[in-house]
């Protein structure tokens, strides 16, 4: 029996389109190029018939953090496509971010075929294998055969989910390698083919298309999916159960435990600390930092409070906080890991502490908290929030603390961070008694890079409104995120840049140092602070979007209460020259009020 006949390239994109959308994938973001035409009209045609969403970047790293977005937002896998040659490597970073953050990313390179590698044809080099140990999943297919069936167990990999049932190992980005040859464009013929090619709705979906839990696993008590809900009041989460009475609860020792939240914990982390009575650590993006246990300011507690841990139990990832690491590093203190399902952000064997996947064991190990144990941190920590609030309200200007505390408390839709100082300025002054929507972060990696970019996409996802945070650095590293073509699908969303003119985060640390900068002041200011008097203004003009600064703190509370519709730019400048000084100041009142 003769093989099949090779199939077109019209034909092969028609297919791939059909089994990316049968697994489940909603949106599509397409950097322009010729290799990958096939699939560009494949997919307008697709989109024609509403079965895709397509978002056009010109820049691939864009592009691929703007999918990184819609993954997030849209808890579901979303695709990439690209040309042939450095178009593909322009996506690593993404792809880096997604295999650390456990996200879906699905990238789809064009290329040329067999007979052209390795001979120096034009925009050809080794593109499978390319993204190495950072895709769970990738497969080259050759020009002229069937991709459908790999595409279906590509996107269960990209699932974590590889036999089509529950998942196995950490979701997480996939590469789809595919070959086309000449012709490129389809003739009248393929437009037939593409026209038909529709993927059917109600059989043969792959488990990508009972979507994804974006990544923190099973949830007790969790919000809807994204869009949907916002987290459950204090009150509400004090009162709900999480598999035991509280009468039978143990009580470990000293009933000293404490739950960290990390990044991605979920909201079962702050409904396991209120069911217990135990103090809850929370990151912004650990989307627990609500309900009766939660304690603002808390790495600032940790050294007055912190000798008198005895066990942590920690939901979900911790990446902000020296505090905390020290915290978890102490071989006197008892430490579980809840994990349920596996995660991309470790290997095993590798870390020490007791890592629990059920809830009831996770509550023999934390025990009930001891009388007046959460008590205590609460009184603390209402003692530390009132003393940084009353240091802020004296000084002479605004500071990313006012910035960070009026974002959080006008956010009711989705929230965005920017890694460096913004996240860990909401960590320092976030209420702990309001909480956004969702928050999202990209803290698999803690880049700055493709902030703009993943901002947009979650935006865009499920048309709800966003603001991202994030510093002039950050902004200015992604500032090519901000085009959209004439026509593309326009996000809602408010980008609020906290503007020190260079790298803030340094002078926090060791490099801040009265002993380093003494030596290597000049230096530490060039390469670390990174001075800068980029105009952004004029950058929003030129982008099309709007722009206002905020100079007060009466104008940055109106300018949050707006709503948000469109593209917008708040900017605040701030002075990074005394940031060193003023969280010294911060951290003295703390003590003041904690000691005493």
């Amino acid at each position: 029996m003769s093989p099949p006949a090779p199939l077109g390239s019209a034909v092969t994109a028609a297919r791939a389109v059909r089994a990316l959308v049968a697994g489940g994938v909603t949106d599509v973001v397409v950097a322009p190029g010729s290799r990958s035409a096939p699939l560009a009209y494949a997919l307008a045609e697709a989109e024609a018939e509403g079965l895709v969403r397509l978002h056009v970047r010109i820049d691939e790293r864009s592009g691929g953090f703007a999918a990184l977005g819609l993954a997030l937002g849209g808890q579901r896998p979303a695709a990439v496509v690209t040309t042939s040659g450095t178009a593909v490597g322009e996506l690593l970073p993404a792809v880096m971010e997604a295999n650390h953050a456990a996200v879906p990313l699905v990238v789809v390179s064009a290329d040329r075929p067999g007979e052209l590698r390795g001979t120096g044809a034009n925009q050809t080099t080794v593109q499978p294998g390319l993204f190495g140990v950072h895709v769970r999943a990738g497969v080259d297919v050759g020009a002229g055969e069937d991709p459908t069936s790999l595409i279906g167990d590509v996107l269960r990999a990209a699932l974590g989910r590889p036999d089509d049932g529950a998942a196995t190992s950490p979701a997480g980005p996939v590469h789809l390698n595919l070959a086309f040859r000449d012709p490129l464009v389809p003739d009248a013929d393929d437009l037939d083919v593409l026209r038909s090619a529709r993927p059917v709705q109600a059989e043969g979906r792959t488990a990508a298309a009972n979507g994804w839990d974006g990544g923190g696993g099973s949830v007790v008590g969790s919000a809807s999916p994204a869009g949907s809900g916002t987290p459950e009041s204090a009150a509400q989460v004090s009162t709900r159960p999480v598999g035991a009475s509280r009468s039978d609860l143990p009580t470990d020792g000293q009933g000293t435990t404490v739950v960290v939240a990390g990044h991605g914990a979920g909201e079962v982390a702050a409904v396991f600390a209120a069911h217990l009575d135990l103090p809850l650590l929370a990151e912004p993006s650990s989307n627990a930092r609500f309900g009766s246990s939660g304690i603002p300011a808390y790495r600032l507690l940790l050294e007055h409070l912190g000798p008198s841990i005895t066990r942590v139990v920690t939901f979900g990832r911790p990446t902000l906080s020296r505090p905390v690491t020290a915290l978890l590093a102490r071989a006197d203190v008892e430490h579980a890991l809840y994990l349920p399902e596996p995660v991309a952000w470790f290997e095993e064997g590798r870390r020490t502490e007791r890592i629990i996947d059920d809830l009831p064991g996770l509550i023999a190990f934390a025990g009930r908290g001891a009388e007046g144990w959460l008590g205590r941190w609460r009184e603390a920590g209402a003692a530390a929030d009132a003393a940084i609030r009353s240091l802020l309200v004296d000084e002479e200007r605004m500071t990313g603390l006012d910035v960070a505390d009026a974002v959080w408390e006008h956010t009711d839709g989705n929230l965005v961070l920017g890694s460096s100082n913004p996240i860990r300025d909401m960590d320092l002054i976030a209420s702990t008694g309001w909480h956004p929507l969702e928050v999202f972060a990209n803290r698999g990696l803690a880049g700055i890079d493709g902030t703009l970019s993943a901002a947009s996409g979650v935006a865009l996802a499920a048309g709800i409104p966003t603001r991202v945070l994030l510093g002039d650095l950050t902004f200015l590293h992604d500032v090519g995120g901000l085009l959209l073509g004439s026509g593309e699908p326009q996000p809602d969303l408010h980008i609020v840049v906290l503007n020190d003119g260079g790298g803030g985060i340094f002078g926090l640390l060791e490099h801040g140092a009265e002993a380093t900068t003494a030596r290597y002041g000049a230096a530490v200011e060039r390469l670390f602070g990174t001075p800068h008097t980029v105009d952004v203004a004029a950058l929003a003009a030129a982008y099309g979007l709007r722009y206002e600064r905020a100079t007060t703190l009466d104008e940055l509370d109106t300018a949050m209460e707006r709503p948000i519709s469109g593209r917008s730019i708040l900017e605040v400048r701030t002075d990074r020259s005394t940031l060193r000084d003023l969280h010294a100041r911060i951290r003295r009142a703390v003590a003041d009020v904690t000691v005493s």
